[in-house]
């Protein structure tokens, strides 16, 4: 009975201090899934170094999660996105965004925090430079007209139309585009109200098992595994090679993740080897693995592959330099970072996404 209650109090301490930046970042996320449109990452990401940049700088804010960001890519490539724009958009996104920065800040200091998403984009920009030195020839090109063959709802109520009068009364009157609707939808209370609609919605129900089963990872290790169980073994090249193999074909999200790395730290395991997971995990998964090859061709693939392992193994050994030379313990940090925020307001947040979790009160909320 004594094991049980340790056991949801570490779960209920490990929830208090996330949950408050994790609905910041769910807002935040919402916010700009609604308020960028999606015709400005296509508009940006031809060919050309500058477009690798862009589109590590463009992705790694946005909320989608390695799953989330397979149909987005997959229509950036047919829509004349180059495969190492694409590559370095892949990486970018899935590995940091709004939301996962402010758990970071929560579960793991501010070091992590910041280190964190500058990794993601500097792993994005040399996975996507690797990815440009394939010849032309290597890749798989998309049809001439693949992109412009998908007809929207509209599209077919325009090509019905003979004149220009008919089509304005087609797209007024019967059209999903039709002009009487955009006034609403483009007003900033309606896009924000979507925004957050969006949040508590779709985005929650993404990230809330595998943010569940981070959190009592992390109970787990907190409550059973003494600190110095897996120091012995917890660093270097060796645990850094294992930690990319267990990620590789993992499916999680870099918010779902930032737990479970924080459980490995408190197992013992270094800062630089938790980032690696971080970074390998959110990045990799067979979904995504299967597109990429299936859209840019297996050279892409393994360029893509190779670009992740080796921006955080390399990463991750300069974070453990630089703690070390500093002399930073990453543990202090998480263990005294957020004693300022009250105790009832955090737990007002835990409750809070609690309720928005289950699906059939959410409804009664949100309509």
């Amino acid at each position: 009975m004594d094991l049980f209650l340790e056991l949801l109090n570490n779960l209920f301490i490990l929830a208090n201090e996330a949950s408050p930046f994790l609905i910041l970042g769910l807002v935040i996320a919402g916010l700009m899934k609604t308020w960028v449109p999606t015709q400005i990452l296509s508009k940006h990401l031809g060919s050309g170094n500058n477009a690798i940049v862009k589109a590590a700088f463009v992705g790694a804010p946005l909320p989608l999660c390695s799953c989330g960001v397979i149909p987005v890519a997959t229509q950036l490539k047919r829509s004349g996105a180059s495969a190492p724009a694409t590559s370095s958009f892949l990486v970018a996104t899935p590995e940091t965004g709004v939301d996962s920065v402010s758990v970071s800040y929560a579960l793991l200091g501010p070091i992590m925090a910041i280190y964190r998403p500058i990794t993601a984009i500097l792993s994005a920009i040399f996975t996507g430079f690797l990815v440009s030195t394939i010849k032309e020839d290597g890749t798989i090109k998309p049809k001439a007209n693949e992109a412009s063959s998908i007809k929207s709802c509209c599209s077919s109520k325009n090509e019905a139309s003979h004149t220009h009068q008919q089509v304005e009364e087609t797209t007024e009157k019967t059209s999903c585009c039709a002009s009487k609707t955009q006034p609403k939808t483009d007003t900033m209370l309606s896009k924000t109200l979507l925004g957050i609609k969006y949040a508590f919605g779709q985005l929650i129900d993404d990230l809330i098992v595998w943010l569940f089963i981070g959190l009592l990872f992390a109970t787990l290790v907190k409550t059973f595994l003494p600190p110095e169980f897996l120091v012995s073994y917890g660093s270097g090249i060796t645990a850094m090679l294992l930690m990319i193999a267990i990620s590789i074909p993992m499916y999680i999200c870099a918010t779902a993740s930032t737990p479970i790395a924080a459980g490995f730290i408190l197992a013992g395991i270094s800062p630089g080897t938790a980032l690696v997971f971080m970074m390998a995990g959110p990045a990799t998964n067979i979904s995504t693995l299967g597109v990429i090859k299936n859209e840019m061709g297996k050279n892409v693939l393994v360029r893509y592959l190779l670009g992740i392992s080796v921006s955080a193994i390399s990463f991750g050994l300069l974070l453990d330099f630089g703690l070390a030379y500093f002399g930073i313990n990453i543990n202090e940090q998480m263990s005294h970072n957020h004693e300022m925020l009250p105790f009832w307001f955090s737990t007002a947040c835990t409750a809070t996404l609690v309720i928005m979790a289950i699906k059939p009160i959410r409804r009664l909320i949100i309509k």
